[in-house]
């Protein structure tokens, strides 16, 4: 039998409601600007950041997935469609016949490079540049407890409470994951953007 819900309080409806709205607003608005001011749509830029972070600029398919937490599907899809762009390109993998690597063009080095200077830009202006570097950290910490949180507690793949949770790892993927889209892609520095 169902327990009563814990509704939030207007304190709790406030911060969950604001939290949401600047969230979806922030990102679409940073959409917007990024295929405006560079023609890449946010999955383009994603992957060229990551391969452009990247030493040898190149990263199997799996590894591309796990860092992104994307479904392979979704990445096959979003790989074909920048192959026709001329920024990535999918080669056999030298070491295992069974996976492809996705590699960086220099067209796509090209537009990440192109694309890094405005879209921070962006982020500051519609973000960092809002807040106190003491709210940055409060902003920071709250999020990462909110990250090792769902990593702890897994979502579980059936909707009942009586099915165990899947493994805690798939959940979250590296510690500086979320770091790219604001940083320079690697190779350039503050004076060359």
């Amino acid at each position: 039998m169902p327990t009563e819900p814990r509704w939030l309080d207007p304190r709790e409806d406030r911060a969950w409601r604001a939290f949401m709205h600047a969230r979806h607003r922030l990102a679409a608005r940073l959409r917007r600007h990024l295929l405006q001011d560079s023609g890449l749509d946010e999955a383009d830029y994603e992957i060229l950041a990551v391969l452009a972070e990247h030493p040898t600029g190149r990263m199997t398919a799996q590894e591309l997935c796990v860092l992104l937490q994307w479904e392979k599907s979704r990445l096959s899809h979003q790989v074909r469609d920048m192959q026709k762009q001329g920024l990535i390109a999918r080669e056999s993998n030298p070491a295992d016949a069974r996976s492809a690597m996705i590699c960086l063009l220099p067209a796509g080095r090209r537009a990440i490079e192109e694309a890094a200077p405005q879209h921070v830009h962006n982020v500051r202006r519609h973000f960092i540049d809002l807040l106190t570097p003491a709210e940055l950290d409060t902003l920071a910490a709250l999020n990462e407890r909110v990250l090792r949180h769902l990593a702890e507690e897994p979502f579980p793949e059936r909707s009942t409470p009586d099915e165990p949770a899947p493994s805690a790892e798939r959940l979250i993927g590296p510690r500086n994951r979320n770091r790219r889209a604001s940083r320079q892609p690697r190779g350039k520095t503050e004076s060359a953007g």
